[in-house]
């Protein structure tokens, strides 16, 4: 299902396609630089203020696009550790969470959805409680971003993205890349490529075209691959999607991957207390991983309230790290932000509760 709402607003169009619009509009061609350069450095969210554009500009361009952000806000939620978690509804009365996370080494990261509801259905996750409605739109997508980036001050700005909110990124990749090439654009977000990175829960074919995407465009982003358990029958329970290929056939892709971009890939493993944290689990995971260049994200559970699983100690944590590291796989454990508000892995939800 698409949104059509949204076909002929301004976070929609390519740069191409923006130009040609502004020709047709009879505006100068130095307008789009400027127009650009207002949505994404100025992190202005109105035709109105953007005020080195005469004012016969503003009123073609507001009366064109209509207003620059088609969402509305509905809630704005801040932590104690400076996340802050925004639920935006669209024209069509869809939802959907995006969240901005902090850090003592000035990271400032966007963590973005791509779908409004996940059809992934994974065990431990909120944002498949509710089912999945339709992709977002590439407008959408850098809406959550450039609102994400106005919460910072003025001296600040986005150091980093994660698509790690609601949904499958390589359902919905072509708009994805398409959104992502305003992040890595000079005169768009201008982050570089090797701070954005997209997370799957693993599906071979959309692996291997987003490697595709990177013999075409260069663009190397780092990739995660939510694996959560080292065996296939466990694996199935946990996330349902991988009766459809198998953890072979998904370290096949990743290692593709590699192959043509040379960025290790990560692979995601949230641990869950008595369900895949015991030493027969750190031993196949050791098999899967020992001749891969590769990095375990290792993320304790963050407890959904409908969900009766609980998060490992720390104590048991640090034993599972520590048992992979010995075997040689480089670990990294995931610092928690942004749970009181229900913003961490695995919360974000398209329905507030």
């Amino acid at each position: 299902m698409t949104n059509r709402f949204f076909e002929h607003k301004v976070l929609e169009q390519i740069p191409a396609e923006l130009s040609a619009i502004l020709t047709e509009l009879g505006l100068p061609r130095f307008c789009i630089r400027q127009l650009r350069r207002w949505i994404f450095a100025r992190k202005t969210t109105s035709f109105d203020k953007m005020t080195d554009l005469s004012k016969e500009t503003r009123k073609i361009l507001t009366e064109q696009f209509g207003t620059i952000f088609q969402g509305k806000e509905l809630t704005h939620d801040q932590s104690a550790d400076l996340t802050e978690k925004l639920l935006i509804e669209w024209p069509d009365g869809e939802r959907v969470e995006c969240v901005l996370l902090r850090d003592d080494r000035n990271h400032r990261t966007a963590c973005i959805s791509t779908q409004i509801g996940c059809a992934m259905g994974c065990l431990f996750c909120a944002s498949g409680m509710d089912g999945f409605v339709r992709n977002l739109t590439r407008g959408e997508i850098l809406e959550q971003l450039l609102r994400l980036n106005s919460l910072l001050p003025d001296h600040e700005r986005l150091t980093h993205v994660v698509v790690m909110g609601i949904g499958e990124p390589l359902l919905n990749l072509d708009t994805l890349l398409s959104a992502l090439d305003e992040v890595t654009a000079p005169d768009g977000l201008n982050l570089s490529v090797r701070r954005v990175t997209i997370s799957t829960v693993g599906i071979p074919s959309g692996i291997r075209k987003l490697a595709e995407s990177v013999v075409c465009n260069g663009k190397k982003y780092k990739l995660a691959v939510s694996l959560h358990a080292p065996n296939d029958e466990l694996r199935t329970r946990i996330i349902p999607q991988n009766r459809f290929s198998g953890i072979d056939e998904i370290l096949k892709a990743s290692d593709d991957y590699f192959e043509q971009t040379g960025r290790r890939v990560t692979f995601e493993y949230i641990l869950i207390a008595g369900l895949n944290d015991q030493p027969e689990h750190v031993r196949q995971l050791v098999h899967l991983l020992k001749h891969r260049t590769a990095i375990v994200n290792l993320i304790p559970l963050n407890p959904v309230m409908e969900l009766n699983f609980q998060t490992p100690s720390a104590k048991a944590t640090a034993r599972f790290a520590g048992q992979l590291e010995s075997q040689g796989i480089q670990v990294k454990v995931r610092f928690r932000k942004g749970d009181q508000i229900g913003a961490a892995c695995g919360q974000l939800r398209r329905i507030h509760r």
